[in-house]
């Protein structure tokens, strides 16, 4: 089975099947996406929910908690139904096994799109009213009276009129017996206890007291310790190498190769590292050896040019082009972008002849399980894989080019041995965002309004590869996300020039995926035409987007925090970029200031946002303000160049992220909502670098259209 054969997303979104089940720890309920009854009969309940006798309630988290708060707002959603008080639960990773555990709107056990709320919010909800129903029942079963007098509170069935009370661990084999609806009511928001609060993380004392487990502190008894390069040149392969030096390093056991790569295992990380380092490599550089950035992209500028998939065709373009002219062009590039996930790529395994377990921080249990099976030969039932907390992810571990090498090596290993990358080997074998270019054209009314808008995007295929559902005519679905603009003109044409990169070099997804590429060649364009007609930003945007009231209102309430009609002094000023994904509305100002050498700082960015029910306040604006964060890192650094086919940058000292004190004011606001809940982990992310660019034009009269931000491009104003 190839790790990316096409995934079946035939799971229905809104129907579940509940199921029951006594186990020698409790019992368990929990939700299966509806399926045929053969189908159900033939798996497992799904657990998310189990109740012991004594002690504690588990929640059985679906999705990985890689900062973003998941699992504290999972847990809300299970005990608000449920009853029970957040003090009273602990959280457990839910072991990697798809047929149970698969995201309901991508068809896999997959973390990942700013789905994971979205996909669980009614699902959560369903499994805590239905363990709660099923044990008001038994206990009202067992005290002789009707379970509409009883009602559950803080962990406890209570019969008001006779004062009596159960906690629910005492009643875990009366409710074995009882038929569990398949049918539930939700409470309706104004009863919500819980939703809507603000929650302290539950996973924070372990992560601040030092106790919570990342992949990488993953030490099972016996393990060994791999330090590994791989071949820097996209598609080249190892020539040769030489053992003895590194097998003189005090504590090297022995040396591994695979195909395009050399792992050094030793008794610790420092020999590893030392026996790394003593090694002398031939590397052969394969058939890419002199690939350059400057070629790369004049490729990507190329393709401009190249041959289209049509992917919006509204009203007649061609038509209003010839009517209304000029067309006005506007050519948008975007770089090579690195991850740079805090904690670097890591995987421990331990190969038997009988299975393997694998210590794992991921984004995609299932398929990393399925990937260790298809290098191991092992049956995918014999591999288990032991979930950690994720020291970030942004997309990165989504892929499992990490888990595979690992597995490579572990082959050859006696006993587990656990495989770290070094910071440099994580740069220069990331899972890219790959050059994205953009050529937006419009044409304007005589009221300055735009009466025709065409994008053409270029870039790669990723879901091709990694999602291929995720796909429709040959037009890759997520990188086209927001290229038609949310904005009310009546012609509209985009479409999709597929450019994809060098083989060997792996392209993926990004932290705000299409959003990020799609973003700011819209923005920037419409900022640019507001100029053209004379008419300022925000009254603008807002003639614009009279059928867009939820991205309308998250535009207005960041103009009134950020005092847009205030005037601001020469050198200053202030940009806008909208975002409508993610099933979020977006509203981002940032403002800047520019000193006398055309130096620019960015002194505040207000967000504004929609994003329907609020699970957990303190989590968006958490959220928005990471998002931020990394959006502001990539505007002002991220570029990944190359020469001679391999990625130059190799650490932070070339490949830096946003340090605390260049880190402006980041303002969140939250716009009251009762819709459904929508994505929140990327819609901070793809706003910064268009409002940024739209700011500066302000203050200096420049206007830039190539990221990352070029200062020099500055000092001449």
């Amino acid at each position: 089975m190839s790790l990316h054969d096409k995934i079946n997303l035939t799971i229905s979104r809104r129907q579940f099947l509940i199921g029951a089940s006594l186990t020698a720890s409790g019992l368990l309920i929990g939700l299966q996406p509806e399926k045929s009854s053969a189908a159900v009969a033939a798996l497992e309940p799904s657990p998310f929910i189990r109740i012991p006798a004594k002690g504690k309630i588990v929640f059985i988290m679906p999705s990985v908690e890689m900062g973003q708060g998941i699992y504290t707002a999972v847990a809300m959603l299970l005990a608000e139904e449920l009853e029970v008080p957040l003090e009273e639960v602990v959280l457990e990773h839910a072991p990697a096994d798809p047929t149970r555990y698969a995201n309901p709107l991508l068809g896999d056990q997959i973390t990942g799109g700013s789905v994971a709320i979205r996909a669980v919010y009614e699902q959560m909800r369903k499994a805590g009213a239905a363990t709660r129903i099923v044990l008001v029942n038994a206990a009202a079963r067992g005290w002789g009276v009707q379970p509409g007098s009883c009602k559950a509170e803080a962990a406890h069935v209570v019969h008001a009129e006779s004062g009596r009370r159960a906690a629910y661990g005492s009643l875990i084999e009366a409710a074995a017996s009882e038929a569990v609806p398949q049918e539930v009511p939700l409470k309706a928001a104004s009863s919500f206890a819980v939703i809507g609060r603000s929650i302290r993380r539950l996973d924070s004392p372990e992560k601040v007291n030092g106790t919570a487990k990342f992949g990488i502190d993953a030490r099972p008894e016996g393990v060994s310790y791999a330090a590994i390069a791989i071949c820097p040149h996209f598609g080249g392969k190892l020539g040769s190498v030489d053992d003895e030096p590194a097998t003189k390093v005090k504590g090297v056991k022995q040396v591994v190769r695979t195909e395009d790569a050399v792992a050094v295992v030793a008794d610790n990380t420092g020999a590893a590292r030392k026996g790394l380092a003593a090694l002398s490599i031939e590397w052969n550089a394969g058939p890419h050896g002199d690939l350059s950035s400057a070629e790369l992209e004049r490729r990507a500028e190329d393709a401009i040019g190249g041959e289209a998939l049509a992917h919006i065709d509204e009203g007649d373009v061609a038509k209003a082009e010839a009517e209304h002219g000029p067309v006005h062009q506007f050519v948008y590039r975007m770089p090579i972008l690195t991850h740079t996930a805090m904690e670097p790529m890591n995987c421990t395994l331990h190969v038997r002849n009988d299975g393997c377990d694998v210590w794992v921080g991921t984004q995609v249990m299932g398929r990393a399980r399925q990937a260790v099976a298809d290098v191991t030969g092992l049956p995918v039932e014999k591999v288990v894989v032991h979930n950690h907390l994720l020291g970030g992810g942004f997309g990165r571990r989504l892929d499992v080019d990490g888990v595979i090498l690992a597995a490579k090596i572990a082959k050859q290993v006696d006993g587990p041995v656990k495989v770290t990358w070094s910071r440099e080997e994580d740069i220069r074998h990331d899972c890219y965002r790959y050059l994205n270019y953009s050529k937006v054209t419009a044409t304007l009314g005589r009221d300055g309004m735009p009466v025709s808008w065409r994008h053409r995007v270029i870039g790669p295929s990723v879901m091709a590869r990694w999602l291929p559902a995720f796909t429709r005519d040959g037009i890759d679905l997520d990188i086209m996300g927001g290229a038609e603009s949310p904005y009310d003109i009546a012609n509209k044409y985009t479409d999709f020039v597929r450019h994809e990169a060098p083989d060997g070099m792996l392209t993926g997804n990004w932290r705000g995926v299409g959003a990020t590429r799609n973003i700011p060649p819209v923005e920037g364009s419409i900022d640019e035409l507001a100029h053209i007609a004379g008419i300022d930003p925000l009254e603008y945007r807002r003639r614009l987007l009279q059928q867009k009231p939820r991205l309308l209102g998250a535009l207005n309430l960041a103009a009134e925090k950020a005092n847009w009609a205030a005037a601001l002094p020469k050198g200053k000023g202030r940009g806008i970029a909208l975002s409508e994904d993610f099933g979020s509305f977006a509203a981002m100002i940032s403002q800047v200031s520019i000193d006398d050498n055309g130096r620019f700082t960015t002194d505040r960015i207000i967000c504004a946002v929609d994003c329907g029910q609020v699970i957990n306040p303190d989590t968006i604006e958490a959220q928005i303000q990471s998002g931020i964060i990394y959006g502001l890192s990539a505007a002002l650094y991220g570029r990944i160049t190359v020469q001679n086919s391999a990625v130059v940058e190799s650490n932070f000292d070339d490949s830096p992220v946003l340090r605390m004190h260049e880190t402006p004011s980041i303002e969140v606001y939250i716009v009251p909502s009762s819709e459904a809940p929508g994505g929140i982990g990327e819609v901070g992310t793809p706003g910064v670098a268009p409002s940024l660019l739209n700011a500066i034009f302000v203050a200096t009269g420049e206007r830039l259209r190539t990221l990352p931000i070029d200062q020099s491009k500055l000092r001449r104003v």
